[in-house]
Protein backbone atom coordinates (compact mmCIF):
# COMPACT_ATOMS: atom_id res chain seq x y z
CA UNK A 1 0.00 0.00 0.00
CA UNK A 2 2.87 2.35 0.59
CA UNK A 3 4.25 1.39 -3.02
CA UNK A 4 1.43 3.11 -4.86
CA UNK A 5 2.10 6.81 -3.81
CA UNK A 6 6.03 6.46 -4.29
CA UNK A 7 5.54 5.08 -7.60
CA UNK A 8 3.08 7.75 -8.71
CA UNK A 9 6.02 10.30 -7.38
CA UNK A 10 8.78 8.52 -9.17
CA UNK A 11 6.54 8.94 -12.66
CA UNK A 12 5.89 12.17 -12.53
CA UNK A 13 9.69 13.40 -11.84
CA UNK A 14 10.78 11.61 -15.08
CA UNK A 15 7.62 13.27 -16.85
CA UNK A 16 9.19 16.50 -15.47
CA UNK A 17 12.79 15.76 -16.40
CA UNK A 18 12.03 14.85 -19.75
CA UNK A 19 9.89 18.01 -20.32
CA UNK A 20 13.18 19.85 -19.46
CA UNK A 21 15.16 17.96 -21.75
CA UNK A 22 12.40 18.37 -24.47
CA UNK A 23 12.38 22.07 -23.49
CA UNK A 24 16.42 22.78 -23.43
CA UNK A 25 16.64 20.55 -26.94
CA UNK A 26 14.08 23.41 -28.40
CA UNK A 27 15.70 26.06 -27.16
CA UNK A 28 19.21 24.96 -28.34
CA UNK A 29 17.42 23.95 -31.82
CA UNK A 30 15.93 27.36 -32.22
CA UNK A 31 19.03 29.73 -31.35
CA UNK A 32 19.61 31.11 -34.90
CA UNK A 33 23.12 30.75 -36.43
CA UNK A 34 25.14 33.83 -37.52
CA UNK A 35 25.63 33.94 -41.31
CA UNK A 36 28.06 34.94 -42.84
CA UNK A 37 28.91 35.89 -46.83
CA UNK A 38 32.46 35.53 -48.31
CA UNK A 39 33.43 36.77 -51.83
CA UNK A 40 36.98 35.21 -52.67
CA UNK A 41 38.97 35.08 -55.86
CA UNK A 42 38.38 32.34 -58.38
CA UNK A 43 41.67 31.07 -58.09
CA UNK A 44 41.02 30.03 -54.22
CA UNK A 45 38.32 27.52 -55.21
CA UNK A 46 39.75 24.78 -54.19
CA UNK A 47 41.55 25.49 -50.88
CA UNK A 48 38.51 27.92 -49.74
CA UNK A 49 35.91 24.93 -50.22
CA UNK A 50 37.97 22.61 -48.05
CA UNK A 51 38.81 25.60 -45.36
CA UNK A 52 35.06 26.55 -45.06
CA UNK A 53 33.92 22.73 -44.90
CA UNK A 54 36.08 22.26 -42.20
CA UNK A 55 35.10 25.70 -40.41
CA UNK A 56 31.47 24.77 -40.88
CA UNK A 57 32.28 21.37 -38.68
CA UNK A 58 33.72 23.30 -36.64
CA UNK A 59 31.65 26.07 -35.72
CA UNK A 60 27.95 25.01 -36.15
CA UNK A 61 26.68 28.58 -34.58
CA UNK A 62 27.86 29.56 -38.14
CA UNK A 63 26.18 29.33 -41.47
CA UNK A 64 28.80 29.72 -43.61
CA UNK A 65 26.81 30.49 -47.39
CA UNK A 66 28.32 29.34 -50.30
CA UNK A 67 31.55 31.16 -51.13
CA UNK A 68 31.00 33.76 -53.94
CA UNK A 69 33.90 33.14 -56.74
CA UNK A 70 35.07 35.44 -59.40
CA UNK A 71 37.63 37.86 -60.41
CA UNK A 72 39.11 40.30 -57.79
CA UNK A 73 37.69 43.22 -60.18
CA UNK A 74 34.74 41.87 -60.01
CA UNK A 75 33.92 40.78 -56.32
CA UNK A 76 35.58 44.46 -55.20
CA UNK A 77 32.83 46.05 -57.38
CA UNK A 78 30.03 44.33 -56.42
CA UNK A 79 30.94 45.15 -52.40
CA UNK A 80 31.28 48.47 -53.47
CA UNK A 81 28.07 48.72 -54.91
CA UNK A 82 26.63 46.88 -51.84
CA UNK A 83 26.95 43.19 -52.39
CA UNK A 84 26.63 41.26 -49.23
CA UNK A 85 30.29 39.89 -47.96
CA UNK A 86 31.36 40.16 -44.52
CA UNK A 87 34.87 38.39 -46.33
CA UNK A 88 36.90 39.64 -48.86
CA UNK A 89 40.27 37.46 -50.48
CA UNK A 90 41.50 39.06 -53.41
CA UNK A 91 44.11 38.28 -55.33
CA UNK A 92 46.01 41.19 -55.29
CA UNK A 93 45.90 44.11 -53.51
CA UNK A 94 45.08 46.73 -55.76
CA UNK A 95 41.80 45.10 -55.38
CA UNK A 96 41.48 45.47 -51.61
CA UNK A 97 42.56 48.62 -52.03
CA UNK A 98 39.70 50.08 -53.73
CA UNK A 99 37.95 48.51 -50.99
CA UNK A 100 39.91 50.40 -48.23
CA UNK A 101 39.61 53.55 -50.25
CA UNK A 102 35.83 53.07 -50.01
CA UNK A 103 36.21 52.50 -46.49
CA UNK A 104 34.77 48.77 -46.34
CA UNK A 105 38.19 47.30 -44.82
CA UNK A 106 40.44 48.26 -42.55
CA UNK A 107 44.19 46.10 -42.51
CA UNK A 108 43.88 43.34 -44.54
CA UNK A 109 46.59 40.19 -44.22
CA UNK A 110 48.41 39.20 -46.53
CA UNK A 111 47.73 35.05 -46.63
CA UNK A 112 49.46 33.61 -49.83
CA UNK A 113 51.38 34.00 -52.76
CA UNK A 114 50.30 32.97 -56.14
CA UNK A 115 52.83 33.18 -59.64
CA UNK A 116 52.40 32.34 -63.63
CA UNK A 117 53.21 29.68 -65.61
CA UNK A 118 52.69 29.43 -69.37
CA UNK A 119 49.57 27.01 -69.77
CA UNK A 120 49.39 24.93 -73.04
CA UNK A 121 46.92 22.13 -74.38
CA UNK A 122 48.15 18.36 -73.53
CA UNK A 123 50.59 17.46 -76.23
CA UNK A 124 51.65 21.32 -76.68
CA UNK A 125 50.51 21.36 -80.28
CA UNK A 126 51.61 24.93 -80.34
CA UNK A 127 55.31 24.24 -79.78
CA UNK A 128 55.60 26.83 -77.29
CA UNK A 129 58.91 26.20 -75.22
CA UNK A 130 59.14 29.98 -73.64
CA UNK A 131 57.35 33.54 -73.35
CA UNK A 132 59.00 34.77 -76.72
CA UNK A 133 56.76 32.03 -78.34
CA UNK A 134 53.50 33.39 -77.40
CA UNK A 135 53.93 36.71 -79.38
CA UNK A 136 53.21 34.78 -82.77
CA UNK A 137 50.61 32.09 -81.12
CA UNK A 138 46.81 31.99 -80.19
CA UNK A 139 47.34 34.04 -76.78
CA UNK A 140 44.49 33.95 -74.27
CA UNK A 141 45.15 36.33 -71.28
CA UNK A 142 43.31 37.56 -68.07
CA UNK A 143 42.17 41.23 -68.94
CA UNK A 144 44.57 43.97 -67.73
CA UNK A 145 42.20 44.91 -64.65
CA UNK A 146 42.03 41.64 -63.29
CA UNK A 147 44.57 40.23 -60.90
CA UNK A 148 46.44 37.78 -63.23
CA UNK A 149 46.01 40.15 -66.41
CA UNK A 150 47.76 43.06 -64.73
CA UNK A 151 51.10 39.93 -63.95
CA UNK A 152 50.72 38.72 -66.54
CA UNK A 153 51.20 42.42 -68.71
CA UNK A 154 54.27 42.34 -65.82
CA UNK A 155 55.69 39.32 -66.46
CA UNK A 156 55.75 40.24 -70.68
CA UNK A 157 56.98 43.45 -69.88
CA UNK A 158 59.88 41.57 -68.13
CA UNK A 159 60.31 39.28 -70.60
CA UNK A 160 60.45 42.21 -73.64
CA UNK A 161 57.68 40.33 -75.15
CA UNK A 162 54.55 41.77 -77.03
CA UNK A 163 51.06 39.56 -77.25
CA UNK A 164 48.47 40.74 -79.11
CA UNK A 165 45.69 38.36 -77.18
CA UNK A 166 43.15 35.98 -78.69
CA UNK A 167 40.84 37.12 -76.15
CA UNK A 168 41.07 38.75 -72.58
CA UNK A 169 38.84 37.24 -70.12
CA UNK A 170 37.77 38.44 -66.56
CA UNK A 171 39.07 35.25 -64.28
CA UNK A 172 42.13 32.89 -64.82
CA UNK A 173 39.56 29.84 -64.81
CA UNK A 174 37.81 30.89 -68.12
CA UNK A 175 41.62 31.69 -69.87
CA UNK A 176 42.55 27.83 -68.36
CA UNK A 177 39.48 26.31 -69.76
CA UNK A 178 39.87 28.12 -73.39
CA UNK A 179 43.72 26.52 -73.46
CA UNK A 180 42.44 23.62 -71.99
CA UNK A 181 39.89 22.68 -74.85
CA UNK A 182 42.51 23.87 -77.50
CA UNK A 183 40.84 27.12 -78.43
CA UNK A 184 44.46 28.59 -77.63
CA UNK A 185 47.83 27.87 -78.07
CA UNK A 186 48.85 29.02 -74.74
CA UNK A 187 47.60 31.05 -71.67
CA UNK A 188 49.10 32.79 -68.66
CA UNK A 189 47.60 31.42 -65.43
CA UNK A 190 48.40 30.40 -61.77
CA UNK A 191 50.19 27.88 -61.18
CA UNK A 192 47.94 26.52 -58.61
CA UNK A 193 45.75 26.31 -61.52
CA UNK A 194 47.23 23.70 -63.33
CA UNK A 195 47.19 21.08 -60.65
CA UNK A 196 44.26 19.66 -61.03
CA UNK A 197 43.75 20.07 -64.87
CA UNK A 198 44.65 16.76 -66.50
CA UNK A 199 43.72 17.67 -70.29
CA UNK A 200 46.60 20.70 -70.04
CA UNK A 201 50.43 20.99 -69.09
CA UNK A 202 52.26 23.77 -68.29
CA UNK A 203 56.05 25.39 -68.73
CA UNK A 204 57.23 27.94 -65.74
CA UNK A 205 58.95 30.78 -67.32
CA UNK A 206 62.68 31.60 -65.47
CA UNK A 207 61.12 35.26 -65.37
CA UNK A 208 58.03 34.04 -62.99
CA UNK A 209 59.77 34.00 -59.54
CA UNK A 210 59.92 37.84 -60.25
CA UNK A 211 56.08 38.84 -60.66
CA UNK A 212 54.60 37.52 -57.21
CA UNK A 213 51.46 38.05 -56.30
CA UNK A 214 49.94 38.60 -52.80
CA UNK A 215 46.53 37.63 -52.03
CA UNK A 216 44.66 40.02 -48.69
CA UNK A 217 42.04 38.85 -46.62
CA UNK A 218 39.54 41.42 -44.24
CA UNK A 219 36.54 41.44 -43.17
CA UNK A 220 34.28 43.39 -44.68
CA UNK A 221 33.08 46.49 -42.55
CA UNK A 222 28.99 47.17 -41.56
CA UNK A 223 28.63 50.98 -40.48
CA UNK A 224 25.53 49.09 -38.53
CA UNK A 225 26.78 48.99 -34.70
CA UNK A 226 23.30 46.48 -33.92
CA UNK A 227 23.98 43.42 -32.41
CA UNK A 228 23.36 41.17 -35.33
CA UNK A 229 26.33 43.02 -37.17
CA UNK A 230 28.44 42.55 -34.18
CA UNK A 231 28.10 39.06 -34.29
CA UNK A 232 28.84 38.87 -38.04
CA UNK A 233 31.56 40.54 -37.73
CA UNK A 234 33.17 38.28 -35.19
CA UNK A 235 31.90 35.56 -36.77
CA UNK A 236 33.95 36.90 -40.12
CA UNK A 237 36.99 37.92 -38.10
CA UNK A 238 36.97 33.81 -37.14
CA UNK A 239 36.94 32.51 -40.35
CA UNK A 240 39.85 35.21 -41.21
CA UNK A 241 41.78 33.87 -38.13
CA UNK A 242 41.31 30.47 -39.41
CA UNK A 243 42.67 31.20 -42.73
CA UNK A 244 45.96 33.06 -41.32
CA UNK A 245 46.14 30.06 -38.31
CA UNK A 246 48.90 27.57 -38.68
CA UNK A 247 46.33 25.09 -40.34
CA UNK A 248 45.15 27.15 -42.62
CA UNK A 249 48.47 28.42 -44.47
CA UNK A 250 49.35 24.52 -44.20
CA UNK A 251 45.97 23.71 -46.45
CA UNK A 252 47.03 27.03 -48.80
CA UNK A 253 50.66 24.96 -49.02
CA UNK A 254 49.14 21.89 -50.44
CA UNK A 255 47.08 23.30 -53.07
CA UNK A 256 50.01 24.89 -53.91
CA UNK A 257 50.13 28.67 -52.93
CA UNK A 258 53.37 30.05 -51.70
CA UNK A 259 53.89 31.27 -48.09
CA UNK A 260 52.75 35.32 -47.25
CA UNK A 261 55.85 37.35 -48.05
CA UNK A 262 57.42 41.10 -46.77
CA UNK A 263 57.78 43.91 -48.78
CA UNK A 264 62.00 43.08 -49.33
CA UNK A 265 61.10 39.44 -50.57
CA UNK A 266 58.23 40.80 -53.14
CA UNK A 267 60.64 43.32 -54.45
CA UNK A 268 63.36 40.75 -54.67
CA UNK A 269 61.07 38.08 -55.99
CA UNK A 270 62.37 35.82 -53.47
CA UNK A 271 60.29 33.11 -51.86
Amino acid sequence: MQLRPTLALAGFLILALSSCAANDGMENAAQPQTQINISAATSLHEPFEQLAQEFREQHPDILLSDISYDGSATLATQIIAGAPADVFASADERNMDALQEAGLVATPSIFATNTLVIALPQGNPGNISELADLAEATTVLCAPEVPCGSAAKKLLDLAGVQVEAASLEQNVGTVLVKVATGEADAGLVYRTEMANEPTAESIIPPEAQKVVNSYPISVVANASGDKQEVAKREAAEEFVDYVLSEHGQQVMREYGFGSPMSSAQLKSGQK
